[in-house]
């Protein structure tokens, strides 16, 4: 297309053109409730000639962070339907209702097609883009151009890599391209996901990462804020095996709002938000007083007798630990004053109540798991309330135990690509030593991911730098895979910083509230579908890597986020004068079998998965797990599965300090310490800097923190909860029809609608009915929705569901595309704070909020 002959599409005539022009194919059945069912359905074969024709390509999907391996079944090149794999070892054949949407989500008629122009110099909310379709060649052209300018001007580090949901090829885009480009800044979402979460299991035993249950052979789960079968890790799998487990396992779930989970639960504990960690500590304590500890695994006084007794110090050496330490400490600095009567004054919870959670816990272990989700350690001291959770599953024996809890097994898959340090010139040398933009390792944000000042990333903090220019300002982003604007507390906080920013491309599948900022969209492959990737899932004993492949023709103009697109830049700016990125590609990144590189950026796709997972089908993986025969055979099987996880494995081998399980960690005290030298202060500054209560040796062990709080409580009486959907696929399915007529899947909600919950009492006093429309504000935004009374929200709090109040996304995500928005974001409302020893930004806890009808 010549330019002179391109459409100037905008805002509104973008949507109507994409509707008219999609070929929409893919979905089978009968329903013919939506525009989009019915236009697919009248281009699927009549019943008779459909039989039995199609076959199952296996891939995995990317709806939430199961990473579940799925089959899709293919007919006439269209796919028909969605399944599990059943050669996996941790879902079999189990599934959860995402899948489905991803039918919905290929086969989107508002998908980007085609590369785009932004035509309006002007950026803004308020401001069309007027996108115009240009050429990939064009579009490449104008990033790399942009790029290299930096570099001449000695500004390598002004260009930065932000990137959302990724699959395992992900290292060449995100690290090597960025370091060779000269950046520093490659900054992934990991602190909007969970980074919180794995402070406990990391600084008591030593894994940064995510564990799986032992779900089978459990005889009690308590859950702080989890929701196993709706929107937790590993939820197909849960979603499986949960009704089996309540026959054998007493469930008790602690959430301020009646889940999937809880309905499904012994017991229903509707705790005040921010206090999850009271709760945690009362049953140690009793633990400790009434002797339920797991002995084999922790220890026991030398001399038989119990002193624990509450508010009375213990001498250390009257206790020999086994696989623990620091058990006395954490009882003397804490654990003594914890009493029931102390909890229950904080929340409300009888002490019988938490007596007899302990007692039974006692009674299961070591066959005891004890569950933390983002909604009780996303706050803005949830780190602690990490350690405080999991302290429990070492105090009852339940790491790496039957009926416990473990991390993942070992698997053979490389983890990266070769080192690009030798392609890196002099430019690239002096960029990367750059500090990063997010201000990780600073005083006030030591993001101590594995023990190390600035090891991880304060994503949500990036916008704050680039509006302030601290460290210095950034004139070329390259994104893909997010909506930062959506998906972060304050996310209009990015709306202002985006604008700033002189260039940047967006690849993604729809245009979405952060393209609204692009001067360049990339139309990416739907990674289910259309996309070579590869992933790992743990659950069921069991560790997995699955792979993602084409199985469809890929539908327009689009190519692969973390493959293709690398590849295309990389020789554009070798054609201009700039050939490292495109040096490394062909002479590091090379088919493992044939040795020779790729001839192509489609053929690049699937050398970059053959070279991560070569371990697996190349050589002989049965050390660890399955053996399989070759590429071919994992491509057809779709998932590689390990050797089941050896129980005890860890024991007296933690990857702590003191190779022990510690209930006083001296890994954290070793890492506050270290980031404390580096700036040259006490530890006990760092706290105060960061913004939490501990002075002294408390710091070091599982210990209580008040809950921050953002509003003053009479002008904001409420506190927020914010939820997951079931049908939330990261954000990523607003623009699905099904996701407002299947709402009501989650406890509480309205199908076609996005409403607030209150309790009964608190609708009362505020005059409220359901459906009325309200405006709910907090200190630092406002948004409107609808009234909902429902008894499964504790009183005092208003429960809502995050994934409406979409601007920019389609049709059906937004009242009007570009202009008024379908629902209100939840994000609107949640102040930007952050857990800052994790990095972690906080979206639970500490928001205050008031109410008013429209």
């Amino acid at each position: 297309m010549s330019e002179k002959n391109q459409i100037n599409i905008g805002r509104r005539q973008l949507l109507k053109s994409t509707a008219a022009t999609t070929a929409l194919t893919g979905l089978g059945g009968t329903l013919s409730f939506t525009p989009i069912v019915e236009s697919i359905a009248a281009e699927i074969p009549a019943p008779l000639l459909r039989t039995g024709t199609g076959e199952w390509i296996a891939t995995t999907c990317q709806g939430c962070t199961s990473w579940c391996a799925k089959q899709i079944y293919v007919m006439d090149g269209r796919a028909i339907k969605v399944r599990a794999n059943p050669n996996s070892g941790v879902h079999g054949m189990s599934s959860c209702p995402r899948q489905h949407l991803s039918l919905q989500q290929v086969y989107d008629p508002d998908r980007l097609r085609t590369p785009m122009m932004r035509t309006n110099p002007k950026k803004g909310r308020d401001q069309d883009p007027k996108f115009v379709p240009i050429s990939w060649d064009k579009a490449l052209d104008m990033l790399a151009d942009k790029i290299i300018a930096l570099r001449e001007a000695d500004e390598s580090h002004k260009y930065a890599l932000l990137r959302g949901r990724y699959s395992h090829i992900n290292d060449l885009l995100y690290k090597k391209m960025t370091h060779l480009i000269g950046s520093p800044n490659n900054i992934s979402h990991s602190a909007v996901c969970a980074e919180a979460h794995k402070m406990g299991p990391y600084y008591l035993d030593g894994n940064w990462g995510y564990n799986q249950y032992d779900i089978k052979n459990a005889k009690f789960i308590l859950s702080f804020g989890a929701d196993p079968i709706a929107s937790n890790r590993q939820v197909s799998y849960y979603s499986q095996t949960w009704g089996d487990a309540l026959d054998h396992t007493k469930v008790v779930v602690v959430d301020p709002r009646f889940s999937a989970s809880a309905a499904k639960a012994h017991k229903w504990i509707p705790i005040e938000p921010g206090q999850d960690s009271v709760l945690a500590l009362a049953i140690a304590h009793v633990a400790l007083v009434e002797g339920l500890w797991h002995k084999p695994f922790v220890g026991d006084f030398v001399d038989g007798n119990n002193q624990f007794k509450a508010g009375q110090n213990v001498k250390d050496e009257s206790f020999k630990e086994t696989h623990t330490y620091g058990l006395v400490a954490w009882w003397n600095e804490a654990l003594k004053d914890y009493t029931p009567e102390w909890a229950s004054k904080i929340t409300g919870i009888d002490p019988k109540t938490i007596i007899a959670i302990a007692k039974d816990m006692g009674a299961a272990a070591p066959a005891v798991q004890v569950w933390t989700a983002r909604g009780a350690v996303m706050q803005v001291r949830g780190t602690y309330t990490s350690l405080a959770c999991h302290a429990l599953n070492g105090l009852f024996g339940a790491i790496d135990s039957k009926g416990g809890l473990f991390p993942g097994n070992k698997i053979p898959l490389l983890e990266e690509y070769p080192d690009e340090h030798a392609y890196m010139d002099d430019i690239a040398n002096k960029g990367v030593k750059n500090a990063k933009i997010d201000h990780s390792g600073r005083l006030e944000f030591p993001a101590l991911k594995k023990g190390k000042s600035g090891g991880g990333v304060v994503t949500a903090n990036v916008a704050n730098s680039i509006f302030n220019a601290d460290p210095y300002d950034i004139k070329v982003i390259l994104a893909y895979f997010n909506n930062f604007n959506f998906s972060n507390p304050e996310g209009q906080r990015w709306d202002a910083a985006l604008s700033k920013v002189d260039f940047m491309a967006h690849i993604t599948t729809n245009i979405s509230e952060f393209s609204w900022f692009a001067d360049v969209l990339l139309p990416a492959s739907h990674h289910m579908f259309e996309k070579w990737g590869v992933l790992d899932s743990i659950g069921n004993g069991v560790h997995q890597v699955s792979i993602q492949q084409p199985s469809i023709k890929r539908l327009w103009d689009t190519r692969i986020d973390e493959s293709e697109i690398p590849y295309m830049l990389a020789k554009k700016m070798a054609e201009k004068g700039f050939d490292a990125p495109w040096r490394y590609i062909n002479e590091q990144i090379v088919d493992p079998e044939t040795g020779k590189p790729a001839d192509n950026e489609v053929d690049f796709a699937k050398v970059m998965v053959r070279y991560i997972t070569s371990p697996l089908w190349h050589e002989d993986a049965s050390k660890y797990g399955d053996k399989l025969a070759s590429w071919d055979d994992f491509v057809e099987k779709g998932v590689w599965n390990s050797s089941d996880y050896k129980l005890e494995s860890r024991w007296g081998k933690f990857k702590t300090e003191t190779q022990k399980f510690e209930f006083y960690s001296k890994t954290l005290e070793k890492a506050l310490q270290g980031h404390a030298d580096k700036h040259k202060v006490s530890i006990d500054e760092v706290m105060e800097v960061c913004e939490y209560q501990a002075r002294g040796q408390l710091a070091f062990v599982p210990h209580y923190e008040q809950p921050y709080r953002v509003g003053d409580e009479a002008q904001f009486p409420l506190l927020l909860v914010d939820q997951k959907s079931r049908l939330n696929k990261e954000g990523r399915s607003a623009n699905s029809p099904w996701v407002y007529e299947f709402k009501d899947v989650d406890p509480g909600d309205v199908a076609n609608q996005d409403v607030a919950k209150f309790n009964p009492i608190d609708g009362k006093a505020l005059g409220l009915k359901d459906g009325d429309d309200i405006r709910i504000s907090s200190p630092v935004g406002s948004l409107t929705c609808k009234a909902k009374l429902w008894e499964g929200v504790r009183p005092g709090t208003i429960a809502k569901c995050f994934g409406q109040g979409h601007w920019a996304y389609g049709r059906y995500a937004s009242t009007e595309f570009g202009v008024t928005a379908r629902g209100g974001s939840n994000n609107d409302l949640i102040a930007d704070k952050y857990d800052r020893l994790s990095g972690a930004s906080a979206f639970y806890g500490h928001i205050r909020v008031r109410v008013e009808k429209v």
